[in-house]
């Protein structure tokens, strides 16, 4: 029907793959290359700051982006994809922090009234062509009512997913948990600071329409009836008209995708949206920790809120296996969360054996698709990996027992680390990772750049939104991380851990042969890698996962090699295979 009435179809439609595109800012990294060619630098550092905001794992770009700051001297960027709503929330919570709280209201206010427009933008921008994978009708030739009756339940979805859609910053894939009733939980607080108990108990009732058996909150809206009593009637106060008319909205599109999909026979399981653990962040307390109510008084309980239980109970104290390797540092006296600093974990021989098998060994960029600056233009990158290093043995490239020494050693530290945390199931390799980073002479004076830039191992650091996002690209199924080092005649080249705001430093460790720093690999360890100015630091990297599924295929590959070798009854000093033998 279409082509008669409407003409051939454009031949410029844009395709999966370009709408992708768009969808991740790809294109603001060409803009910003432009400006640079253009020399339009204050254009070119927001366009690579409009890119990063979707992309802040691309290190290249955070480094161009320290580059802008530090050539042009401004601190803040714009964001030309910013949502309002969302800009004016993260002000507002920032003024909250402040205990600025007439100017928390003020953005607070800004980001509902913001909010509740885009939602009609989003409702409006779901009437129209919807695929569904999980169900078109056109797979198991539906009727004229089914095909019908299957469109519109599309375009529910589409709109019941709008709350989803309003929570998610731009370029991102996880949503802010219950981000639009945490404006009324923010609210609420600082209109009581304010002194305007009416608007808190307002807000506070706005909130527990959608969490009703908040104890923090129904002891909170309590006290502020307590304030007003006398004076105005709290039974006259009513949650917000706007929450109200979306909360029943939202229940109604669910009960009827609900019946919908039992109808026509497809599955649907309705997201949690108003996740409590996604909770406003203070350590107010009144009068407990604030003197400004009679001791006598109803108390207001604004403590922190819980956040999600760890998907296991965090330890850390075991023993540490071997009668060589000395302790120095746990996470208190790290200033973190899941963090041990060792030393001894290889002796002075082994370190100059490893460093022998890596000058034999490594390629510049490995693990980094070849390139061999991933990180930053002045120092060049090289690795290799365990099943690299047999393979070279068995070809006689380099000592078969230095070759086994590199796998030896990394199970060493697997086995380490696996122990002092006190795990209750076993820790499995994710990748290996012998590392070396040269400074290249010529590129050292006025740095101002990290040799590997403030990052976490299995999610994306958002410094910007004080937030690290688990999901792709980030390596997600990375549990624990260790780097165990090999030498220490270079410059720089500390391992800093920092704050989520990736610049607070909270600890500093200047590597050395057989120390080790292990950690947890989340968002509560951001670390990174100060400038290599002279010389090589070489390292060897490992992250664990405790997932089976994601193992190391190379190590696996390794392993089986090690397995041949102890078959054949061949010890590491007794290993002598004729460089023709095949792997």
């Amino acid at each position: 029907c279409e082509e008669p009435r409407l003409g051939a179809v454009s031949r410029h439609r844009a395709g999966e793959e370009v709408r992708a595109d768009f969808q991740r800012r790809v294109p603001y990294s060409y803009l910003q290359r432009a400006y640079i060619q253009l020399n339009k630098l204050e254009e070119a550092a927001n366009a690579a700051h409009t890119f990063f905001m979707a992309n802040p794992e691309h290190m290249e770009i955070q480094q161009d982006l320290e580059n802008y700051k530090t050539t042009s001297g401004k601190a803040s960027l714009i964001d030309w994809e910013a949502r309002q709503h969302m800009e004016d929330y993260s002000a507002g919570v920032r003024h909250y922090d402040r205990e600025e709280y007439e100017l928390a209201i003020e953005f607070l206010e800004r980001a509902l009234k913001g909010y509740y427009s885009e939602d009609e933008d989003c409702q409006i921008m779901c009437e129209g062509p919807q695929r569904f994978e999980e169900h078109e009708y056109l797979d198991y030739k539906a009727g004229l009512y089914e095909a019908i009756a299957d469109h519109y339940m599309q375009v529910l979805a589409c709109k019941h997913d709008c709350v989803r859609e309003l929570a998610t910053r731009s370029g991102r894939i996880s949503p802010i948990e219950n981000f639009l009733p945490l404006h009324y939980d923010y609210l609420q607080f600082a209109y009581y600071r304010a002194g305007d108990y009416v608007k808190a108990l307002e807000c506070a009732k706005s909130y527990l329409l959608f969490h009703p058996d908040d104890e923090d909150v129904l002891e909170n809206a309590g006290y502020y009836e307590g304030l007003l009593e006398g004076a105005v009637d709290p039974a006259t106060i009513k949650p917000r008209k706007e929450a109200k008319t979306l909360l029943r909205r939202h229940k109604l599109e669910s009960h009827l995708l609900q019946v919908a999909a039992a109808g026509l026979g497809y599955a649907y399981t309705e997201p949690n949206y108003w996740n409590r653990y996604g909770a406003r962040q203070d350590e107010h307390s009144v009068p407990s920790s604030i003197s400004s109510e009679p001791e006598d008084g109803p108390r207001l309980s604004l403590t922190k809120k819980p956040m999600p239980k760890p998907d296991r109970e965090l330890k850390e104290g075991g023993p540490l296996l071997y009668s060589d390797v000395k302790f120095v540092y746990n996470s208190q006296q790290l200033n973190g969360t899941q963090r041990v600093l060792l030393d001894n974990v290889i002796s002075e021989e082994q370190c100059r054996e490893l460093h022998r098998v890596a000058s034999g060994i490594m390629l510049a960029g490995d693990g980094y698709r070849g390139k061999t600056s991933p990180h930053t233009p002045n120092e060049r990158f090289e690795g290799a990996t365990v099943l690299k290093a047999l393979k070279y043995g068995y070809e006689g490239r380099v000592p078969l027992k230095s070759a086994r020494l590199f796998y030896d050693i990394s199970e060493k530290a697997r086995r380490i680390v696996e122990s002092y945390f006190l795990l209750n199931s076993t820790l499995y390799f994710s990748y290996t990772h012998l590392v070396c980073r040269t400074a290249l002479s010529g590129q050292q004076e006025r740095r101002n750049d990290l040799s590997h830039p403030i990052h976490a191992d299995n999610c994306l650091l958002d410094p910007e939104a004080n937030e690290c996002w688990k999901e792709p690209p980030a390596y997600t199924f990375r549990d624990y991380s260790a780097l165990l080092y090999m030498n220490a005649d270079f410059e720089g080249g500390e391992f800093i851990f920092t704050e989520m705001d990736a610049k607070t430093v909270t600890a500093s460790i200047k590597p050395k042969c057989g120390r080790m720093i292990s950690f947890s690999s989340g968002g509560e360890n951001p670390h990174g890698v100060k400038a290599v100015t002279k010389g090589q630091r070489c390292a060897v990297a490992l992250w664990f996962t405790l997932d089976p599924l994601y193992r190391e295929l190379e190590r696996i590959q390794a392993d089986e090699v090690i397995a041949m070798l102890d078959q054949e009854h061949l010890g590491p000093s007794e290993m002598n295979i004729n460089p023709k033998d095949e792997l």
